[in-house]
């Protein structure tokens, strides 16, 4: 199950169980219903707000809003064990402007009278909300499901809700611009607003320089105490002065996103950082990374709100390349040695990352490492093109790659779609030259996530 939802946001979960004021159904069975809904909320770890009384009309559900409003709660799951009214779809789509996540429980197992109609009440309120354009998940499962399958679908579907819901409030920020020559990756702060709600924070590259120039010594020898602690080879064998400028470059990215409250970052990180500071930024970029920061080189804004969304969805910030080249079933993945540290051969092996200078400019600090193998693989990319947003995944898995390269590199052997007819899609539809790259199998949320938000999807 995702896990983002234990870091840094409360585990408050707004729940609404409707009720009837007139005779209708098994009220016994209802009962149940809402006991082990309430129960199997708390199993997973939610504190449950709202849902001590029953809703039944107009009253009773501005009074549980406004218990679930107060409790800041991460996302409002909507219970019907008895068919409720449709026309409280539009009551609770006023007051709550976010996802909601309709949980469709069972009918009574036997022979006997209808005893719930609860899919018959979600498919209606689903209807009402797909109408209004207020975006939803419906889960269906109950006390029989012993497999786990509806509890992993509800902790998605929260998860996705939360996900949005904390997008609208979230603010990206690029240090600089995109680099010279990338122009796919220009931002446009009024698409980002209006499809995600986010605010977009443009900064001074020459501020940034400065920045880091400025820090203290004392934080900085501080700092170099825990990179030293990381144990990446040969971290000894560079001096303090050479490791310093790196720590500068940290210490100035994570100071920089909590002074201007920044969920997400993107750096313009050549030409001028090697130029002017001696060193590229990467060494600093994996360590934001593996703390589980979103943060994207290059100035690649886009990539960093993407990098934001599976971090918030639970799978981390994961690694930002390039599609090198390709073959029938193979795509080889690649980038100059910036990856995080949980996605490389641990540290101390015979694959364990080790500091180097960037191939093509001569200067360090990058971090050479390959990536695992054997892991299953997610490839993700969100992108604007035409005036919409655009968002692809898919699947596949590492595997040995077939020859070296410095810095990071991953080959994938990918599921489905021959991967030559993939690119020459993608492409058509303006996909970008970055993409970001997550162990474990998270395609179908990242499409459930692209209906929620409504942008394109590509599968």
């Amino acid at each position: 199950m995702p896990t983002a939802m234990e870091r840094n946001v409360t585990r408050n979960l707004g729940v609404m169980v409707f009720g009837r004021k007139r005779p209708g159904f098994d009220q016994e069975w209802s009962q149940a219903i809402w006991e082990h809904s309430l129960s199997t909320l708390k199993a997973m770890g939610f504190t449950c707000i709202g849902a001590t009384t029953r809703v039944t009309d107009e009253e009773t559900i501005h009074a549980a809003l406004d218990e679930i409003e107060q409790a800041k709660c991460v996302a409002l799951v909507i219970v019907q064990p008895s068919m409720s009214d449709g026309q409280f779809a539009f009551t609770v789509a006023q007051r709550w402007r976010d996802p909601v996540v309709l949980w469709t429980t069972p009918e009574r197992p036997g022979n006997g009278k209808v005893s719930s109609c609860s899919l018959v009440g979600n498919n209606l309120w689903a209807s009402i909300l797909r109408q209004m354009h207020h975006p939803f998940e419906l889960v269906y499962g109950g006390p029989e499901d012993k497999s786990g399958t509806m509890e992993s679908d509800l902790f998605r579907a929260i998860a996705l809700a939360s996900t949005v819901s904390r997008l609208r409030r979230a603010k990206v920020g690029v240090v600089g611009t995109h680099v010279p020559g990338f122009i796919d990756l220009a931002a446009d702060p009024f698409l980002i607003q209006q499809t995600f709600g986010m605010q977009f924070h443009p900064l001074s590259l020459p501020q940034f320089i400065e920045r880091v120039g400025n820090l203290e010594e004392e934080a900085v020898g501080k700092d170099l105490i825990e990179v030293h602690k990381l144990g990446l080879t040969p971290t000894n064998q560079h001096p303090d002065e050479e490791l310093a400028v790196n720590s500068r470059y940290f210490l100035a990215m994570k100071n920089l996103m909590q002074e201007m409250n920044l969920d997400a970052l993107a750096l313009q990180c050549w030409p001028e950082l090697a130029a002017f500071l001696g060193q590229w930024p990467y060494l600093a970029v994996t360590r934001m990374t593996t703390a589980g920061k979103a943060v994207a080189i290059e100035g690649d804004v886009d990539g960093a709100i993407g990098s934001l969304m599976s971090c918030l969805l639970g799978f981390g910030p994961g690694f930002q390349t390039d599609w090198l080249e390709h073959d029938a079933s193979t795509i080889h993945f690649w980038h100059p040695g910036m990856a995080p540290l949980d996605m490389c051969y641990p540290l101390g092996g015979a694959e364990a990352p080790a500091l180097a200078e960037h191939f093509n400019v001569v200067k360090p600090m990058v971090v050479e490492a390959k990536l695992r193998t054997g892991e299953p693989v997610t490839v993700s990319r969100l992108w604007r093109c035409d005036n919409r947003y655009h968002l692809t995944a898919f699947e596949g898995r590492s595997i040995e790659p077939k020859r070296r390269v410095t810095g990071n590199s991953l080959l994938m052997e990918v599921n489905g779609e021959p991967v030559p007819e993939r690119f020459d899609r993608m492409i058509h539809v303006g996909m970008p030259h970055h993409f970001t790259l997550h162990f474990g199998n998270y395609a179908e949320t990242f499409r459930r996530l692209a209906r929620m938000l409504g942008v394109v999807w590509h599968g």
